[in-house]
């Protein structure tokens, strides 16, 4: 997922096609508004968020074809920019968004929708519900694909591998604070009275055991493909394992693709 913001679209653009032409058929662009903090620290904040998603996505699918642009929307203008070299295939364009309104348009005008880490089955089943809401809108119903990465450990000793996702848990917790992320799983007020008490970085000790359960993939490998199959039923076309770096990650590694990954893909 790269920001909208931080990158004019005619810039994306650029790349994107020439990732495409180096690996023809593997990349999956997605498109987000970016961290709030960070767009603050760079004075990049939206006076629209919506309108500036729907910009440079729009105005990004249209150059990706080869059309050529020249006009000036709310965040970002154009005069006669046109890619030399367009994409050699029709990229499929997602969007990396939480809300309801941006889930929405994403099923309006993407093609997939990435979900992000501390996805627990609630909110994949409501997201789904209005990115299809957005698509009925925009009078369309094709095959919306949706991604959802996930905090991901595994060991043969299930409790271990709990233990190693719980401080990525209470850090996203903690950073994303209370969203549509919380508000689906039913514990925005919870969060946020821990937010208040503990601050940002004091989660690991007392998020609750069951949010570790809910929000990571974790455990042995029995039980990281039973939750993998429980995202894929409740509407997650891809489920991406997000693998923190660190001691041990190796090893994870290599038992996910022994015991996990020829069970599930």
């Amino acid at each position: 997922i790269v920001s909208a913001l931080v990158r004019h679209p005619g810039v994306l653009a650029m790349e994107l096609a020439t990732v495409s032409r180096m690996y023809p058929g593997r990349l999956r662009p997605g498109i987000g508004l970016g961290v709030p903090y960070w767009l603050r620290q760079m004075g990049l904040v939206p006076t629209s968020s919506l309108g500036a998603m729907r910009e440079c996505v729009t105005s990004l699918r249209r150059l990706l074809a080869g059309e050529e642009l020249t006009e000036s929307g709310r965040q970002f203008f154009f005069e006669n920019v046109k890619l030399t070299h367009p994409t050699a295939e029709t990229l499929p364009l997602y969007m990396g968004v939480v809300g309801p309104k941006m889930l929405q348009l994403s099923g309006e005008i993407a093609s997939g929708t990435v979900l992000g880490v501390t996805s627990s089955l609630e909110y994949v089943r409501w997201a789904r519900g209005e990115i299809a809401a957005g698509a009925e809108r925009a009078g369309h119903m094709d095959d919306h694909r949706v991604a959802c990465y996930a905090i991901f450990a595994v060991d043969r000793d299930g409790r271990k591998a709990r233990a190693a996702a719980r401080s990525q848990v209470a850090f996203y917790c903690g950073v994303m604070g209370v969203t549509g992320y919380s508000d689906a799983y039913g514990v925005s007020d919870e969060l946020g009275a821990m937010i208040a008490e503990h601050g940002v970085d004091g989660l690991h000790d007392v998020v609750p055991e069951q949010w570790v359960e809910d929000l990571s993939i974790s455990g042995d490998p029995d039980e990281c493909v039973e939750k993998i199959r429980r995202y894929r039923a409740a509407g997650a076309d891809a489920v991406v394992l997000w693998l923190p770096p660190g001691e041990g990650s190796e090893a994870r590694m290599r038992l996910a693709a022994a015991e996990i990954l020829p069970r599930v893909v």
